[in-house]
């Protein structure tokens, strides 16, 4: 199963407490398990042993977890791929990708989400998207503007401020022109409840595939913004059905019909299943 296909919400773990990963998987679409920011320096190795022993349990369904490691170029990552490679885990999100050629030469058996987190990387996001084992693109807010040497990705009134929509629109883009999907930066303001429904809404209306989450407690509010509603859903169906009658362009309650409003039509169903 490939990434994409695991579902909406994708709910990071940190990999150092191996207590959470059962019920992290459980609560969510799929597990992210971080090797990365979320441990310190100092309890990575722990980390890694923990990531080994969790492999030998039947608490984790292989193909609803991914492995954040860190990024390529650094001794963690090659140690984070030593972990890995004892394990049945077979995806992997790369933190801080930026070098198309370096992801290309990852070792063979893994699919690869892509993690576009800096100026660097969101510059690449069209590059990566085209490698064939690059299943998804992640694009990540505060790593970026740190990148370019700012404070803060937001306004005080929590919108993202115009260097970051930019980030998010052109990894978007990126892999919707080379088949790619696109997964939507977290939401760190865990209260925020309305903030986050508000951009999760965006993100499916826009053509995101998932939204990745930092607690538990924002998976249902991302999976109830993928959903769509009973309305929805019985629009899509009637305007599938009214086509079967039709041939190209036609009216349906006044509005015009065609093959961009039919993919609308398929992609609600299809999310709908």
């Amino acid at each position: 199963m490939t990434a994409f296909g695991l579902g909406p919400a994708l709910l990071f773990c940190p990999a150092d407490r191996p207590e959470r990963y059962a019920k992290a998987a459980e609560r969510s679409d799929a597990v992210i398990i971080d090797l990365e920011d979320a441990v310190a320096p100092d309890a990575k190795e722990a980390a890694r042993a923990a990531l080994g022993d969790a492999a030998n349990t039947a608490a984790l369904d292989p193909d609803r977890v991914i492995v954040r490691v860190n990024p390529i170029g650094t001794a963690d990552h090659a140690r984070d791929l030593d972990a890995v490679a004892g394990t049945p885990f077979r995806t992997l999100m790369v933190a801080k990708s930026e070098s198309t050629p370096a992801i290309a030469a990852l070792p063979s058996g893994y699919e690869i989400i892509a993690l576009c987190e800096t100026a660097r990387g969101v510059a690449e996001a069209e590059q990566l998207a085209r490698l064939d084992r690059v299943v998804a693109l992640m694009w990540g807010a505060e790593d970026l503007v740190a990148s370019l040497g700012g404070s803060s990705s937001r306004f005080p009134d929590g919108r993202y401020r115009d260097v970051a929509r930019a980030a998010r629109s052109r990894v978007l883009l990126a892999c919707g022109a080379y088949g790619a999907a696109a997964i939507d930066a977290v939401h760190l303001d865990i209260a925020d409840v309305d903030g986050l429904r508000a951009e999760a809404s965006d993100a499916v209306a826009s053509g995101f595939a998932a939204t990745a989450c930092i607690h538990p407690s924002q998976v249902e509010v991302v999976r109830a913004a993928y959903r769509p509603s009973d309305e929805e859903v019985a629009w899509a169906s009637r305007v599938i059905d009214a086509a079967r009658g039709e041939r190209g362009v036609f009216a349906l309650d006044g509005r015009m019909v065609d093959e961009p409003v039919l993919r609308h039509a398929r992609a609600v169903l299809a999310r709908a299943r």
